[in-house]
């Protein structure tokens, strides 16, 4: 399966049978990336982690007293 990623236009190719594979054909809206672009993403996210700023935001959910 030849797989294209969307930040540098490499592309790869992925063997039909992999779980990535699996997983890029049931899941559409999921991209694929690179493995140097997953790797430059990864170092930047644990640069801005370290500065202590980074901050997640989640979704406030309401909770009902009827649903346990």
């Amino acid at each position: 399966m030849d797989v294209k990623c969307p930040l540098c236009d490499k592309v790869n190719y992925i063997d039909n049978n992999s779980i990535l594979a699996k997983h890029m054909l049931n899941r559409r809206k999921h991209l694929y990336l690179c493995p140097t672009c997953d790797e430059r993403i990864a170092i930047k996210t644990r640069a801005r982690h370290a500065t202590g700023k980074f901050r997640l935001y989640q979704e406030k959910k309401e909770v009902d007293p009827y649903i346990q």
